[in-house]
């Protein structure tokens, strides 16, 4: 993390979680991070500095037609994580994030992908999270260059010298600890306060859901510092301008 407060704007971490949005939240002149829980975005936006970098396990950016698995960001990290891949879930088209049904979401998924190709349920119950993000940036074109996309698991592959983690954070449907325990490791590498985590996580989020905005806030202190790069090298914008890209 970075640690020269006379440079820094305020820094979040964001993931979405059961209550809304958790977020490790670093202000400047600050010595340590803390947590909170937001139940809207805009919420959350507005709780921070106007110059505020804030880096969100999100999809941002959602193109007109799909061609191929998934967005652009997802089809460039991909094959960095070995047997992490599952994590990145292939989101499709702007007109199916939109759909009011799961039913919409299919049918318009298959009208603008190339394979054709239906929305998983997980991805799908992301879409409203999704719509949150778009709606605040789409109403504000200067929050876009601060607020950007990250994905955890390629994140840690990142900080981890290229390496993707080697076990799971969850498995059916339960923390495992020896993964958490290895993400630890990373982030305390990176200046990360290993004893951040030894406390229960607050209600209605998850210890991978802390881990992951955690990862996500020494991402944001990287791109306000320049040491981002966005996936693709060369990414797209959508039809609001609003850039599609994973930043690693």
């Amino acid at each position: 993390m970075i640690t020269d407060d006379a440079e820094i704007p305020d820094l979040a971490g964001v993931d979405g979680c059961r209550a809304g949005w958790i977020a490790w939240i670093r202000t400047a002149g600050s010595s340590a991070p803390d947590l909170r829980i937001y139940s809207r975005f805009a919420d959350l936006v507005e709780d921070l500095g106007s110059d505020a970098v804030i880096a969100v396990d999100m999809p941002i950016g959602l193109p007109e037609r799909i061609e191929g698995p998934g967005r652009g960001p997802e089809q460039a990290i991909r094959p960095f994580l070995g047997a992490r891949q599952s994590s990145v879930f292939s989101i499709p088209a702007r007109a199916a994030v939109e759909a009011r049904s799961y039913g919409e979401a299919c049918a318009r998924a298959l009208e603008t992908s190339d394979p054709p190709k239906k929305v998983s349920k997980q991805a799908f119950y992301l879409f409203p999270r999704i719509l949150e993000i778009d709606q605040v940036l789409q109403a504000d074109e200067g929050l876009r260059p601060r607020v950007v996309e990250c994905h955890p698991e390629f994140s840690f592959c990142r900080l981890n010298n290229g390496l993707a983690m080697q076990t799971p954070k969850k498995i059916k449907g339960k923390v495992n600890p020896e993964g958490i325990a290895e993400r630890v490791a990373v982030l305390a590498r990176h200046r990360f306060d290993p004893r951040s985590f030894e406390n229960d996580p607050p209600r209605g989020a998850g210890m991978d859901d802390v881990i992951d905005a955690a990862v996500n806030l020494v991402m944001a202190g990287r791109h306000a510092a320049g040491l981002t790069s966005t996936f693709p090298a060369h990414p797209a914008s959508d039809r609001h301008g609003i850039p599609i890209a994973i930043h690693g």
